[in-house]
């Protein structure tokens, strides 16, 4: 699919809010997304666009795998499945990506080398620093990152990477520790 940077931009239109999820909605949609390597909504190309855009943000380290070890490709697909509204925004926003690393690099985003995709990446990660022609990429980009860490720590193994200890049952509540009572200011200093 060939996409010109404006048809691109006006795809674009729209990214920030129609790509937005709750972490609680996250939760519920990853566990009825299915654990397919075949996408359903995006391209092969896209989804290999997808899936090296994904693991850039969120690598593999000593504590856990990496976006695509952890499914999260496969999660944002069903994503667009799920959320219609977010679909043209998406496309857009890779189709963005693809004709910006074409017009500075001459190959597409997936083809340019790790130094180059980083060098674009970094002229849209950050909003405040970014020009205001990047504005739309820059829009996407911090939805797709949003998605991504949606996706990696909603999982089984995000969720124990980060050491949620929520729906556990106890049997005794301690209550707040005495130094956390004492910053809000509930607990003397000589009381224990």
């Amino acid at each position: 699919m060939s996409v010109d940077r404006r048809e691109a931009i006006r795809m674009l239109a729209g990214v920030s809010t129609a790509l937005a999820i709750t972490p609680a909605e996250a939760l519920t949609l990853r566990r009825l997304a299915p654990q397919a390597s075949v996408p359903q909504f995006f391209t092969a190309l896209e989804f290999r666009l997808v899936s090296l855009l994904a693991d850039m943000i969120l690598p593999a380290d000593e504590r856990s795998g990496s976006a695509t070890d952890l499914g999260v490709p496969e999660f944002i697909d069903f994503m667009m499945i799920d959320r219609p509204s977010g679909q043209v925004p998406m496309r857009g926003g890779l189709a963005w990506l693809d004709v910006e690393a074409q017009e500075r690099y001459g190959l597409a985003f997936v083809d340019s080398g790790d130094a180059e995709r980083r060098q674009l990446l970094d002229t849209i990660a950050w909003p405040e620093r970014a020009a205001a022609d990047l504005s739309h990429g820059v829009a996407f980009f911090n939805a797709f990152r949003d998605l991504v860490a949606t996706g990696f720590w909603t999982s089984k193994e995000g969720i124990e990477d980060i050491g949620y200890l929520g729906n556990r049952y106890r049997n005794s509540w301690p209550g707040c520790p005495p130094e956390q009572l004492r910053k809000l200011g509930l607990l003397g200093t000589d009381e224990a």
